[in-house]
């Protein structure tokens, strides 16, 4: 059963504003990138598979649930991590998340013992009777990913969730995503804006811009290599490109960096002999890859 349809869906919001337009989707389980610049829809689409925007036309389901008339139980089988601050200050992580099990459907002692499970998962399990609102930003992040998971769910809907992160956060709150899709065999769906991010923990990714898709695919299809190699030197670029260009390759100059064209294996040998003749400080030789920058361009 695939994870998410959508066919032909679209919102329109008062004013005029199209925030999704005709969105066909197929995905199947997995960590995936919804990735997209701010305010190109991703959570407009995050809320709508989770049943609570109405679409203005079209159709999606979410494991098999119509998110127009099953919003209810389809929100058994899927966890949210907002983008915004909505967590309550005066009550602890451990209360907080352990109300989140039980208005899940978990008794009051499971709600406890799953809510340590999941605080203990995310880092926090030694301070998990403080009151949230003394947390750092980084804490509360991780607060709302436990209340995500605490159900237990089969998809987990992540909203930027490392909006508001230093560096070192981010690269836990990254590795914190990937080990629950890895380890758990949890479904995620992360929509950020940031590209690097997605790039180090999604399999597949789903690029989206001003409501419309751009292209939905393996991650390794959106970095594949490209036909143009990359002769960095120190000095003498202009040089090189003319002897290359004089041997019959297509070359081209950006500051210290020749670009070949590679139309077969020659220029790969002419390079480096030309490099050598020319008595050039070489700094590197890289066949390119595309970079997910490359689709919104």
């Amino acid at each position: 059963m695939p994870l998410v349809v959508t066919t032909a869906l679209t919102k329109r919001y008062p004013g005029g504003v199209v925030a999704l337009e005709s969105l066909d989707l197929s995905l199947e389980p997995g960590i995936i990138g919804l990735v997209g610049a701010n305010g190109a829809g991703k959570s407009t689409l995050l809320r709508i598979l989770l049943g609570l925007l109405p679409p203005t036309s079209g159709e999606a389901t979410v494991l098999g649930h119509d998110v127009g008339t099953a919003g209810t139980t389809l929100r058994r089988f899927v966890g949210y991590m907002p983008e915004s601050d909505c967590l309550p200050p005066d009550t602890t992580a451990t209360d907080f998340v352990g109300q989140m099990a039980r208005l899940s459907g978990l008794p009051a002692a499971g709600a406890r013992e799953r809510a340590a499970e999941v605080l203990r998962h995310v880092g926090l399990y030694e301070e998990r009777y403080r009151p949230i609102g003394g947390y750092s930003t980084g804490m509360k992040q991780r607060v709302k990913l436990a209340q995500a998971l605490v159900h237990d769910p089969r998809l987990l809907l992540l909203d930027e969730p490392t909006n508001g992160l230093d560096p070192a956060g981010r690269d836990e709150m990254l590795a914190l995503v990937r080990r629950t899709g890895t380890e758990f065999g949890i479904a995620v769906v992360v929509a950020s804006h940031l590209l690097g991010e997605i790039e180090r923990v999604c399999d597949f990714l789903v690029a989206i811009d001003a409501g419309k898709l751009i292209h939905a695919a393996p991650l390794h299809e959106f970095t594949e290599r490209t036909g143009t190699l990359a002769v960095e030197v120190e000095e003498g670029a202009a040089g090189l490109a003319t002897a290359l260009a004089a041997a019959g390759v297509k070359v081209t100059v950006d500051g210290r960096t020749v670009l070949v064209e590679l139309e077969d294996e020659r220029p790969w040998d002419l390079v480096r002999d030309t490099v050598a003749d020319l008595d050039l400080p070489l700094v590197r030789i890289e066949q390119r890859r595309r970079g997910l920058e490359d689709l919104f361009r």
